[in-house]
């Protein structure tokens, strides 16, 4: 049975993961699903994000998406493994569900001359050290240092990424960050909400380091992972087409998915 690709994000970051995929691979049809009412999940526990998440990866199953991608970090850092081990083998064994951390991890070695590696994140994604744990193991004997920036996404949500008043929490963050490894030459925006302040960030960062947004490197892995398993692209409709599900209110997400994405959509409310 052929169906959509699926993504997945508690909030309205995801977009920007969305995007990044569309762009280079505007063939196939798409899902998204926002479980927006219950967002953010960046402070909520392992447990609970666990739970959640299933429940979404649950409805994406249901309308037909062979493959979902958790364009969400803390899913990811949360979820994703627990979902791969515990869940798929024994209730959906020829689906698959994919995160944006390890496609991260794997572009920064690439990217980092001095292997000291910076990651801005949700507390949530800082806590778990996922970033860490994954580069480590990708590129042993780097340095990987992290900062919650609790405030980012409330600044983009409300509308407020390019006003004034978020130059002080971009500026604070980052001297933060650049304060515990003054050696770092990169640093992954660990979280799908962080490209609008791309402006800010660019403003208070030096210019020698290389800033990782993670849209475009998580469709270039999307489209490597289709490649090396062509069981699974051979189950992906190809219509270029994309809809999008709310767990909050159509008129909220419309308004925020013209911010992400600069274009208006139609979107569903639903349960999950």
């Amino acid at each position: 049975m052929k169906g959509p690709i699926g993504v997945f994000d508690s909030g309205y970051g995801g977009l920007t993961i969305l995007e990044g995929i569309r762009q280079r691979l505007p063939q196939y049809d798409y899902i998204y699903l926002g479980d927006n009412a219950r967002a953010p999940y960046g402070t909520r526990s392992f447990d609970v994000v666990y739970e959640f998440t299933l429940q979404a990866v649950k409805k994406l199953f249901d309308y037909g998406c062979p493959l979902v991608i958790l364009g969400c970090n803390t899913a990811s850092a949360k979820a994703l493994r627990s979902i791969q081990q515990q869940y798929l083998p024994f209730n959906a064994p020829d689906n698959r569900v994919l995160g944006v951390i390890r496609p991260t991890a794997e572009v920064v070695g690439e990217l980092s001359h001095t292997h000291h590696i910076g990651v801005l994140a949700t507390e949530g994604t800082i806590r778990s050290e996922s970033y860490k744990l994954e580069i480590e193991k990708l590129y042993p004997g780097s340095t990987i240092v992290g900062e919650a920036c609790p405030m980012w996404v409330p600044l983009v949500e409300n509308n407020e990424f390019d006003k004034p008043g978020a130059d002080y929490f971009v500026k604070d963050s980052l001297a933060k960050l650049m304060a515990k490894d003054p050696q770092i030459d990169t640093i992954i925006l660990g979280c799908t909400h962080y490209p609008l302040l791309m402006d800010k960030i660019k403003k208070y960062c030096p210019s020698s380091i290389t800033l990782v947004p993670q849209g475009k490197y998580i469709a270039k892995s999307l489209e490597d992972y289709l490649q090396r398993h062509p069981e699974m692209q051979c189950r992906i409709t190809d219509g270029g087409s994309c809809k999008y599900f709310t767990t909050e209110s159509r008129t909220k997400f419309r308004e925020c998915a013209a911010l992400f994405l600069k274009e208006d959509v139609v979107v569903e409310r639903v349960n999950i």
